[in-house]
This record gives C-alpha cells, sequence and structure tokens, in this order.
C-alpha cells in the first residue's frame, strides 16, 4: 500500500462528494490493515470501484460484523478453503481430467445448473478405485490464511463450517484438522470399494447452501448481522445473498461483480482484516 494508492482514492472520495477520515494503521491476527472511514455510504462508488482495477484489496461496505461479538461464517471448500477442486483431482488420477475440469469451470462461472453439472462430472468417475479419494486428500493444499482464520474466529466464539458441492471425504477431513463446528458436503457413492458415478442424497447446491448458513445461524442465535459468507464461484452467491457481509475470494468475474466484499490479492487472511476492523476502529478511538 503505498501514498499513490490513498491519492488515487482521495480523487474517488472527492467526485463522489464523500468525506472521509483516516484512522492509524492496524493489525487484527498480524495483518496489516488501513481503515479509511466515510461519512455515509455510497452504492455508486461501490460500482466505480468495481469497475477499475486496482493492485490492492479495497472494500467500500455500509456495515461489517464484529470479532467483539459471536458470529457465524459458512465458506465454501474448493477454491476457498482449498486451492484445488477436489473433483478435478479425482478426475485426473481416474484419466477424466479435461473432460471434467471443462464442465467445472462453466459451472463456477454460472453457465450451467449446479446440479445436473455435478452429476455429469460424478458419472464420468464411474468405476475409479475409492484409494483416489485417499490420494487426493493425502495432498490437499489449504488456502493460505486457512488456519490463521479460523483459530482467529475461534478466539472470538465464532462458529465456522463448510457448505461446499465438493465431497464429505475431503471436506471431513477439514473439519477434524481444524476443529470445524459443522460440514455440509456432497457424498460419492460407492460399491465394491469403486465409485458408483452417482451422489448419495440431496446435492449441496447453491440453495442448499444458503438454507445451511440460516439453519446453522438460527440453530446457534446469531443475528444475520453477524454471519459471513465466503466463495469463488457463482454457487456460493445465494449463500452470500443472505449473509450478513458475502466476500468473494479469488473469485470469477460474476461472483467478484455481485459479492459484498472481494479479495483478489489477499487470501483467507483478509477476512481477519474485515472482521476485525471495527475491533480495530474502536480501540483506536478509544486511545484518543
Amino acid at each position: 500500500l503505498g501514498g499513490h494508492h490513498l491519492g488515487r482514492l482521495a480523487g474517488l472520495l472527492a467526485r463522489h462528494g464523500l468525506q472521509a477520515r483516516l484512522y492509524p494503521p492496524a493489525m487484527p491476527a498480524g495483518v496489516p490493515l488501513l481503515l479509511l472511514g466515510t461519512d455515509r455510504f455510497s452504492p455508486a462508488l461501490v460500482q466505480t470501484l468495481k469497475g477499475e482495477e486496482w493492485d490492492i484489496d479495497l472494500c467500500h461496505l455500509p456495515a461489517l460484523p464484529s470479532l467483539a461479538e459471536p458470529g457465524l461464517l459458512v465458506m465454501d471448500m474448493d477454491s476457498t478453503a482449498i486451492r484445488i477442486e477436489c473433483i478435478d483431482e479425482i478426475a485426473r488420477l481416474a484419466g477424466v481430467g479435461e473432460q471434467v475440469a471443462a464442465v467445472t469451470a462453466a459451472a463456477m462461472q454460472g453457465k450451467l445448473e449446479f446440479s445436473d453439472s455435478l452429476r455429469a462430472r460424478v458419472a464420468l468417475l464411474e468405476g475409479a478405485p475409492v484409494t483416489i479419494l485417499d490420494e487426493v486428500a493425502a495432498n490437499m493444499p489449504w488456502m493460505p490464511g486457512l488456519q490463521l482464520m479460523v483459530d482467529t474466529l475461534k478466539q472470538a466464539g465464532w462458529k465456522v463450517a463448510i457448505a461446499s458441492g465438493g465431497f464429505t471425504r475431503f471436506a471431513g477431513q477439514l473439519q477434524r484438522e481444524l476443529g470445524l463446528d459443522a460440514i455440509f458436503a456432497n457424498e460419492l457413492a460407492v460399491a465394491g470399494q469403486r465409485l458408483t458415478g452417482k451422489v448419495s442424497g440431496r446435492i449441496v447446491d447453491a440453495t442448499v447452501k444458503a438454507e445451511v448458513l440460516q439453519q446453522l445461524a438460527a440453530e446457534y442465535g446469531i443475528a444475520t448481522g453477524q454471519t459471513v459468507a465466503v466463495g469463488d464461484g457463482a454457487n456460493d452467491l445465494k449463500m452470500m445473498g443472505v449473509a450478513g457481509l458475502g466476500i468473494a475470494i479469488h473469485a470469477k468475474p460474476l461472483v467478484r461483480a455481485q459479492a459484498a466484499a472481494t479479495l483478489n490479492h489477499h487470501d483467507l487472511e483478509g477476512v481477519i482484516c474485515l472482521l476485525g476492523a471495527l475491533v480495530c476502529r474502536q480501540q483506536r478511538w478509544d486511545r484518543r
């Protein structure tokens, strides 16, 4: 973050008729954060920011959840909590990688209905040995900042869950290793130690993800304003829409355009910046 960024932003604020104050730099969970308060929220400024290219992550929001109160974060798994699409890795090992990856990309961009695309991709895995799942799980790279984000949220009394169009084999492993409060994902059907090419039970699609967030919020007694959804694909938009704050991370253009906050340069540590902003602002105000 350089002075030229602030200069460019000052020009934008002036053109939109906004007054602003700059708070001293903060370090929520050790992550540098610069907080700029405006005298009002401007949807027009949001659209201007989304329409321009920045080499920093910058979000203008009307309200923020706070780490000072209990909350709930529900995140997607593939390309959000982890850096891969598990079904693409399974398919690669099964020898049908190119066919499946093409369908995955179209589904995440919103060009295909998710449930139909998932069934089509899983059908291509018929006959593959179950041991492929273990191989993928053993090489499942976490998104940078995942451990820090989960630990910080748990220390603040938050609940953390996964709602994924991926599979329980991988979400369950993350739950055990990170101490997640809940997981919702799809179950691959198996017969004789081989994949059948089918999904068992109801598919976790965009509608189910939104239901999961609302269900967990009610179960834990958490107000909507203290709920957060994090994802990267079109399948996450409904969940983001019902959350108090929707965060797109390394997302597809369709998702970046619709999400309230976008992280294009940060990884999951950027979530801590957003959620720690109110606490940092209050601390700086109290010291004045």
